[in-house]
């Protein structure tokens, strides 16, 4: 009996990752990290797929101001991890791994995806 359960430990074991793996998908981690990765969500400045947005207009010796969150959607993902580890006068530091950048970069590139097969089905 000792015996078999030496060979079926692997496999209990194999299953077990595979379960925790499947949790939550790439996606799912990323779609939550872009929401609120430290308190502050991406979305409030780069918008809710990464197109960015207004956030502040404002009236200055200049005239008529525009304080606006960039367009992220087709940042690199080495551009998106150095701008994460970079200091901004205006964004926040995120202490972000890379492997959470990377899980936010995938999610961004699969929603952009979506959008511009969204917008190609309405043109034609």
């Amino acid at each position: 009996m000792r015996i078999l359960l030496w060979f079926l430990l692997p496999l209990f074991m194999c299953s077990e990752e595979n379960i925790t793996e499947s949790f939550i998908s790439d996606y799912e981690y990323g779609q939550m990290l872009y929401a609120n990765p430290r308190g502050v969500s991406c979305a409030e400045c780069h918008g809710d797929s990464g197109e960015g947005k207004t956030i502040v207009h404002y009236q200055d010796i200049h005239g008529e101001q525009e304080l606006r969150g960039s367009d992220i959607r087709q940042s690199t993902l080495a551009t998106m991890i150095e701008a994460l580890n970079s200091y901004h006068e205006v964004m926040p530091r995120y202490y972000l791994t890379d492997d959470e950048v990377d899980a936010i970069y995938k999610y961004l590139q699969k929603n952009y995806k979506k959008d511009l097969k969204k917008a190609n089905k309405t043109t034609l």
